[in-house]
């Protein structure tokens, strides 16, 4: 009996030495990575215990657990096995099963957990899906309105000399106004871009306590564009706001709001406006307020003192006057992902609002993420300070802006880069060709966080890791959403701050709501699933009809079609009427453009003549009375 035993023993410790054998270097490094996951927990979690739900504890804390359970389950192998030993010499059967049992139990929590995969961390940080924080802001509260139409950028376009990502054969003008007329519509509710502009100064100046008003005339309203591609090498290739957008921007408030063009400012006061821009702004509309130091171009007003104070005391800085005698504003960023923030939305938008008075915005970097781009993440916690809320949250920034307007039209890979085309659906290797519209300044920054975080993972073939300062996977930095979260509930703000941009004693409020879709194939949010009061994403794709709103014209029609020598265009106003006439290549390329200036109700008659040209083309008959404005497009057919 006794050599029974024995020969047990000896083949249970010959499997053991057998098993302490397989993956020798692996085991040394679970232990070398648990004891440092327990003392970087310890370290992290006992000054300030709130930080287990920061993200890097919980992408810790599974290593942790499982290295503290691998180490109670050898210990208990050990423990139960001899006593096992022992109670078999004695004969103690029972006892001796007992502890067979429960040396078993504890093989199986080592066997789980030493095989237990260590995620890294997971989408989002610590906030899962689906779970809105704040209050939700607009007309439709939380609604954020995604316009995606393929034939608004070229495909083909190979961004290099002659062919570069901001011309008019490569961005259709046509598609993009059309892009920004139904986004509007939608984001508002109306049928008519000018009931949406009216609905937006409404909603705005009620939320603002000035009553149920609409825009007045005289007020003033800032565009703040981003421009510093310009700063970079190959500035040709670098996005900037796209000249487009722009132009439909300024078209939309002129022609639709009603806002006289010398009541406008439209820039980036940190960088002075490219010709491109400016060229095809100004040709249309010469009485706008440009910024920059060209012909036709006035720098920005630096305000006489501070105006926007740091919640931790780090800085004091002026901001345009510009901003601050205007009424309105509207922030116009582009999409993209940025080595120090994570991502460049518009908040980062108004680090060019601050920089142009502070030499650069250099100060503001140490509250982001990164704050030296080495790729490195040194404040990546949550619950630290971020200076985006100040900034979201200043009664002259964001508590004036009526519109957050995202130009996704080609985007981004970093502060001032060439675009490159998304992999994921719906681009499917093509330019994101997108605008996204809403009036809540946290749930669009929320969107394109979440659409940012999916497109540039570790494993993207140009964008992934490691990171530097030219590339990576810069949304994924851990702190990245840190100041959305705050933006939204002020429960997330760190200890001993007060987010007071004014420093005036009033101390900010929800700014907006927060939270994260339920997955990158259906990008629903609470509203959409109907399970809380977040976000609402509105998806509306290839839109390319004209705009009919409140009818001014009358059987308008054109003729000859096909044409050779002259196009007659025949049409009966309502009412008299502001009318611009233009012809657009198939590619939204502007060929023919001529204001007829006001003309009279009843039977009108203009004249074109395609001198030589050929082909398919795009009429355009632009009709303004008082705040009523409708595009009439007709496809053209040129034979010469």
């Amino acid at each position: 009996m006794k050599n029974i035993k024995n020969d047990d023993f000896s083949y249970i410790e010959k499997n053991w030495r057998f098993l302490k054998k397989i993956n020798r270097s692996s085991r040394i490094g679970f232990f070398i990575l648990g004891i440092a996951s327990v003392l970087w927990i310890l370290i992290r979690v006992i000054p300030k215990p709130s930080r287990i739900q920061y993200p890097c504890m919980k992408a810790t804390l599974p290593v942790a657990t499982s290295f503290i359970l691998y180490v109670f389950g050898i210990t208990g192998i050990v423990f139960f096995f001899k006593k096992v030993r022992q109670f078999v010499y004695q004969s103690k059967y029972f006892l001796a099963g007992g502890f067979i049992l429960l040396g078993t139990i504890a093989g199986i929590i080592t066997l789980v957990n030493t095989r237990e995969t260590v995620l890294s961390m997971p989408l989002q940080g610590y906030q899962a899906a689906n779970v809105p924080i704040g209050t939700a802001k607009g007309i439709f509260p939380g609604r954020v309105v995604w316009m995606h139409n393929t034939d608004a950028t070229k495909e083909t376009c190979t961004n290099d000399f002659n062919d570069y990502w901001y011309m008019d054969k490569n961005t259709s003008q046509n598609v993009v106004n059309n892009m920004l007329s139904s986004g509007l519509q939608q984001l508002t509710g109306t049928t008519s871009d000018s009931a949406a502009w009216d609905s937006l100064f409404h909603y705005h100046n009620r939320a603002r306590g000035k009553g149920n008003i609409g825009y007045k005339t005289g007020e003033k309203i800032v565009i703040k564009i981003n421009l510093n591609g310009i700063w970079n090498s190959s500035p040709d290739k670098n996005i900037n706001t796209s000249p487009q957008i722009c132009y439909a921007i300024l078209n939309q408030l002129i022609n639709s709001a009603g806002v006289s063009q010398n009541d406008i400012f439209i820039g980036d006061p940190n960088c002075p406006m490219n010709d491109v821009t400016f060229n095809k702004c100004h040709d249309a509309f010469p009485d706008v307020n440009y910024w920059g130091n060209g012909v036709g171009r006035v720098p920005a007003t630096q305000s006489a003192s501070a105006v926007l104070y740091a919640a931790d005391n780090s800085f004091e800085d002026p901001i345009p006057q510009e901003y601050i005698d205007a009424a309105y504003m509207i922030n116009l960023p582009v999409l993209k992902k940025h080595h120090r923030a994570g991502i460049s939305l518009g908040c980062k938008n108004h680090f060019g609002s601050i920089g142009a008075f502070t030499n650069g915005a250099w100060h503001l970097h140490p509250s982001l993420p990164c704050p030296d781009a080495s790729g490195e993440v040194s404040n990546g916690d949550y619950g630290v300070y971020r200076c985006f809320v100040d900034i979201m949250g200043h009664k002259d920034l964001g508590g004036k802006t009526i519109l957050y307007l995202v130009d996704g039209l080609w985007g981004s890979t970093n502060w001032g880069h060439p675009p490159i085309k998304w992999r994921m659906a719906p681009f499917n290797n093509d330019w994101p060709s997108s605008l996204f519209l809403s009036q809540d300044p946290v749930a669009i920054e929320s969107v394109g966080y979440d659409f940012l975080y999916e497109e540039f993972d570790e494993n993207h073939p140009t964008e992934g890791s490691p990171a530097t300062e030219n590339k990576g996977p810069f949304a994924r930095f851990e702190g990245t959403d840190d100041y959305l979260h705050q933006a939204a509930d002020p429960a997330n703000w760190p200890n001993g701050v007060q987010y007071d941009p004014e420093n005036d004693g009033s101390i900010l409020a929800s700014l907006g709501t927060h939270e994260h879709w339920n997955n990158a194939a259906d990008k629903k949010y609470s509203r959409n699933l109907g399970t809380g009061d977040g976000i609402e994403l509105v998806y509306l794709t290839n839109l390319m009809s004209g705009i009919h709103n409140d009818e001014i014209i009358e059987g308008i029609e054109i003729y000859p079609n096909p044409v050779s020598d002259q196009a007659t265009v025949h049409f009966n106003l309502q009412q008299n009427a502001h009318v611009i006439f233009e012809i657009y290549s198939t590619d939204g390329r502007l060929i023919h453009r001529k204001d007829h200036g006001q003309l009279k109700a009843g039977d009108n008659t203009i004249f074109w003549n395609p001198e030589g040209l050929s082909g398919c083309f795009i009429s355009k008959l632009s009709v303004r009375s008082g705040n009523q404005y409708n595009d009439y497009t007709i496809k053209l057919n040129v034979n010469n």
